[in-house]
Formats: C-alpha cells, sequence, structure tokens
C-alpha cells in the first residue's frame, strides 16, 4: 500500500448541507452498488462525515461506522496510529503518515473495504509552525490502497469543517469510481 501525499489545494467557498446531502447519497449508492462497506475516522470534523453518511436514507446498506478520534490517546489505542508518528514534532496527528494510519485502523477496527480519515486544525486555535489553522490531512484506504491528501481551507471553524467533509465524501466516492 502506498502513503501518496498529494499537493495543497487552497478552496475559498463552502459547501451548503444541501450540497454535501447530495454528495453523501451518491457515496451512499455507490458503495452499495459495488457491495462495498465504508468506515469514517475523523478528527477535526468530529463524526459530520459519519453524520453525512448515516442521514442517507438506507445507508446501513453500507456505512459500516465511525471512529471520532479527537485525542491522541484515541488515535494510538483504538485506531492502532503508530506512537513514533504522534510523538515525532514534526509529524504529530496533523500529518500524512497519521492520516493513513487513521484510515488504515479504521478500516480494520471496523472490517471496511473503504475507509477515509480527517485529521487537522479547524480553529480558531491550535496552529503550530508550519500548520495553520485551516490545515488539514485526509487519509483514504480501500482497494487502491491507502494514500493521502493535504488541503488548506480558508474560513472560520465550520467553514473549515464543512469543507473538510466535502473533500472526505469526494475522496470516498473517488475510492469507489
Amino acid at each position: 500500500m502506498s502513503d501518496q501525499a498529494r499537493g495543497v489545494v487552497e478552496y475559498a467557498g463552502t459547501p451548503s448541507f444541501d450540497d454535501l446531502g447530495v454528495r453523501a447519497a451518491e457515496v451512499v449508492h455507490a458503495a452499495a452498488r459495488a457491495g462495498l462497506t465504508l468506515a469514517t475516522a475523523e478528527s477535526c470534523t468530529g463524526g459530520l462525515v459519519a453524520s453525512a453518511l448515516t442521514s442517507v436514507p438506507g445507508s446501513s446498506a453500507a456505512v459500516r461506522g465511525g471512529v471520532v478520534s479527537y485525542a491522541i490517546g484515541v488515535k494510538r489505542s483504538v485506531l492502532g496510529v503508530d506512537g513514533a508518528v504522534l510523538d515525532d514534532p514534526s509529524l504529530g496527528a496533523v500529518s500524512s503518515p497519521c492520516a493513513c494510519q487513521m484510515a488504515q485502523g479504521a478500516a480494520r477496527v471496523l472490517d471496511a473495504a473503504v475507509a477515509v480519515s480527517v485529521t487537522g486544525i479547524a480553529g480558531p486555535g491550535g496552529a503550530e509552525p508550519g500548520k495553520p489553522v485551516g490545515t488539514v490531512w485526509f487519509g483514504i484506504h480501500g482497494p487502491h490502497g491507502t494514500r493521502s491528501e493535504l488541503h488548506a481551507f480558508q474560513g472560520d471553524r465550520s467553514q473549515v469543517r464543512l469543507q473538510a467533509v466535502w473533500v472526505a465524501l469526494s475522496l470516498i466516492y473517488g475510492e469507489l469510481a
């Protein structure tokens, strides 16, 4: 499985709840058609991705569940993120290796074919050197392996989180295509 980081993508807009609902329905229906199960591992989104997926009628045909791993200890003990990643000041919880391991851990713990992870800094505080507010890493694990993406979002905490949900749903959809 590869751990491939992609470039930073800037976002200026924020999807509406209706847009998220449409995207979530596309994901759930595509997973059900493919006979694949889904899982989430979320930190800065606090369960919003799983909530969007499970708001779709019939989502139980595809969605296995989600882990809200807001605390470092949950990333480590539940999802199996390596302590060497979490304890390394140059990596930590907001990094490509953490995002990949979170997605892999969610797939393993929840017995899902496809898992997405979200870990980042939604703000207004929490910025670190080289990791400003809006920095969000995503991991996606599925039949095509494991990879990560880094996104830099603009806006307040709510806007960052909604943009992150959109990207997470889109990553799952892309994995199902």
